[in-house]
């Protein structure tokens, strides 16, 4: 049975849109009164120009005197772009294309629209005097292509074409750009936007019969962009409609067949799961090129914020959460290409960081060549981001066993990621110091902004260690001594405050006293696991500073800074909390078509966004697809959690949750989980292996399991039930 999910009109703004997509090539569809607007973006359409390459003097020595003699203005001078040659910008950036705009015939009134949610099919209802108008959209999942098919017998609605330019025409003729040229006659309507340093865009569109299609393509020249997008609609007309919807089923069956499903009785959570699972095939799509800040909805009105980048201090890595659990890894590979492809000018900041030929090096924010953006100092020194990456290809393995993916990808950026590290590091007797460090984010780029032993860099490094380690063995290699030694000898975490009241710290001497969205000192919870939170050395470290956390709330909070908080709440111990959260987050962080913000929606619960005293928004909507991701990330987290390698099941789960079911969500190991929970009873659980080993459970039982595999039956007891289990094997247990 197909899912579907619905909108009332009107949609008034263009990220109150509902989200088509395929990785490369999206529309937002919204509108009110008879007019339909049809936003298009493509997440590769980018001013390459710009930007600030690391350079001599940007070593972290020069970094490290300058801080400690509180030089200002000589650290801006070394980080901070000059100011851009006439006509160039100060950075790259995804640019907006713009919309067309379809006005059904006088008389109709947009009313509804539905998402089939299983085939991406979507449907526009205009309601009229006599009759019903409607409208059938289909993107394809291969091209960038959509089709409308409208009614038969009614007039042909009339189209406008929208460019950005009529929004933005100003800032891009600024920087070299010239007005589009628009294309209003033979078979071909829309416009060409030439760029000053990367090839032509053609937006054009055509009616054939019933059905109006558009498509959005690059060629090297105006003609060649032209020719491109006319060849791209002539062939689909060719082939007709219902070959295109055709394919995009059978692309969304082969992904919906491997995805997790979920049955919950919150249903503010079920939708931010199914919808959020949805955009993220869209938004992630294993063909095209990878998820930046916004993919391919970028609004026509204003130039992107943040120029619509690769944001690695969290942003990106929780954008691909939900390809972990959610059994869908190999829409990880184009983020993974695309860094490897970077590795050269990684080795390179490496060097100029350090003096070294031997580590990778990655700036917290950069376009889709690897370019740092500039201007940031803590941004472009946090060398978290590159460990963030390390363990996004490291859990990569972990989950899906490619051992080969290991050898050659994960491992080798691992050790160059660590020798960074390594470098940074100061040794006195056995003790490690990381002596400058920052917290992604805190206190922006202040000379305030850094200090010795950063727990959010810790954590790095001790998560780093303990991979090496373990990845050493898979691989039958030697580790490198020092790994060890950095593990024994450098904290988990910075603590602040006597033994019997210490809770971790921003870094030393720096408790958590003010609001923040980044959550980064906590982050050896989660993401990184290496503070076992329950143990007898760090419960009450940890229980004071889930305090402290609380205590100074979410008044400075973003959108993605909610789903994060709600996996933090569920990991220890908090799972009202940790639903609460996510409520939280869909009704004060999206706005009335689901889109996702950065910003709160209206005031008085975050001035994120907003004004000294929380009154009027001080900048136009921003939408982000980070909170979207994690949400739904964060929903399988409270079903099934892995820490320390055990698995947990219903951990996040409130008990006023009496009936919830999960299937097939995959885990550390390759193995593929459901299990059902019925009056609040734990009624079964099977597990499936794809590669075989040892399956940890927490006991989730007074007493002991009965193991059931190939009709036989064994009893297995203990706080932690260690199944062995073949390749190709599926196990159910109960309860003894």
């Amino acid at each position: 049975m197909s899912r579907t999910y619905d909108w009332r009109f009107p949609l008034p703004r263009t990220h109150t849109g509902v989200l088509l997509g395929n990785g490369n090539f999206g529309a937002l569809i919204w509108g009110h009164d008879n007019v339909l607007r049809i936003t298009i973006g493509r997440t590769d359409y980018w001013d390459h120009r710009g930007g600030m390459p690391w350079r001599e003097g940007m070593s972290y020595a020069n970094i490290r005197r300058l801080l400690e003699a509180r030089d200002e203005d000589g650290l801006r001078r070394l980080f901070e772009r000059t100011s851009p040659a006439a006509g160039e910008p100060e950075r790259p950036t995804v640019l907006p294309i713009g919309r067309v705009e379809i006005a059904l015939p006088p008389g109709y009134t947009l009313a509804t629209a539905t998402l089939d949610i299983d085939s991406a099919q979507f449907r526009v209802r205009a309601i009229g005097d006599r009759s019903d108008y409607s409208v059938l959209v289909d993107l394809s999942m291969e091209r960038p292509l959509l089709c409308l098919q409208l009614p038969e017998g009614l007039e042909r609605p009339e189209v406008r074409a929208v460019p950005a330019w009529e929004y933005v025409g100003d800032h891009l003729s600024a920087i070299s750009f010239r007005p589009p040229v628009t294309l209003a006659a033979g078979d071909l309507h829309g416009w060409l936007q030439e760029r000053p340093a990367d090839p032509c865009l053609c937006v054009g569109y055509r009616f054939s019969d019933e059905s109006l299609w558009l498509a959005a393509d690059y060629g090297d020249s105006p003609a060649e962009a032209r020719e491109a997008a006319s060849a791209l609609i002539a062939e689909a007309i060719s082939q007709g409609a219902n070959a295109l919807r055709n394919a995009n089923c059978r692309w969304w069956d082969a992904y919906w067949s491997a995805t997790p499903r979920v049955s919950l009785p919150n249903p503010v959570l079920q939708f931010a799961y199914d919808y959020g699972m949805y955009k993220f095939a869209s938004f992630t799509n294993p063909e095209a090129v990878p998820a930046t800040l916004q993919g391919a909805w970028i609004e026509e009105y204003q130039m992107p914020p943040w120029s619509s980048d690769y944001h690695f201090n969290i942003n990106v890595q929780m954008c691909y959460w939900p390809a972990y659990r959610g059994n869908q890894l190999a829409h990880l590979r184009p983020l993974f290409e695309m860094i490897a492809a970077w590795e050269p000018l990684l080795r390179e900041n490496a060097r100029v960081f350090l003096g070294i030929d031997d580590g990778y090096m990655l700036p917290h924010a950069v376009d889709d060549r690897g370019t740092c953006m500039g201007g940031f100092w803590t941004g472009s020194v946090d060398h978290g981001c590159t460990a963030w990456v390390a363990h996004m290809m490291y859990t990569y393995w972990r989950y899906s066993g490619d051992i080969e993916f290991l050898r050659r990808r994960a491992y080798p950026f691992m050790v160059g990621a660590m020798r960074v590290y390594e470098e940074m590091l100061e040794e006195d007797d056995g003790r490690f110091r990381l002596p400058v460090s920052v917290s992604p984010e805190f206190r922006g780029a202040g000379l305030d902004a850094w200090g010795a032993n950063a727990s959010f860099q810790l954590a790095c490094i001790h998560w780093l260690c303990e991979a090496l380690l373990e990845a050493a063995t898979a691989l039958g290699v030697e580790p490198k001594p020092v790994w060890q030694r950095i593990r024994q000898g450098l904290p988990r975490a910075s603590l602040y405050g006597p033994d019997s009241s210490a809770e971790i710290a921003l870094w030393d001497g720096l408790p958590l006293r003010e609001s923040h969205r980044h959550h980064s000192h906590l982050a050896g919870f989660y993401p990184f696991d290496v503070i076992p939170a329950a143990s007898r050395e760090w419960a009450g470290v940890v229980e004071r500073s889930i305090a402290a956390w609380v205590r100074e709330g979410m008044g400075l909070w973003s959108g993605w800074a909610m789903p994060w908080a709600a996996i933090l709440h569920s990991r220890v111990g908090n799972p009202d909390q940790a639903e609460l959260a996510l409520e939280i987050w869909d009704r004060v962080f999206t706005n009335e078509g689901h889109g996702t913000l950065h910003d709160c929606q209206f005031s008085g619960f975050t001035l994120m966004g907003r004004g000294a005293t929380g009154g009027h928004s001080t900048r136009p909507e921003i939408m982000q697809m980070d909170a979207g991701m994690g949400a739904a990330a964060a929903v399988m987290e409270l079903l099934l959690q892995t820490r320390g390698g055990v698995n947990y099941l219903f951990a996040g789960a409130p008990q006023h949750w009496q009936s919830v079911t999960f299937e097939r969500l995959r885990t550390e190991g390759a193995f593929l989980v459901s299990a059902r929970r019925e009056g609040g009873i734990l009624t079964s659980v099977v597990v499936e292996s794809e590669l075989g080993g040892f399956f940890s459970l927490a006991n989730p039982w007074p007493g002991a399991a009965r193991v059931t595999r190939e009709g036989r039956d064994e009893t297995i007891g203990g706080d932690n039930l260690r199944i062995a289990m073949s390749p190709g094997q599926s196990v159910t247990l109960a309860q003894a």
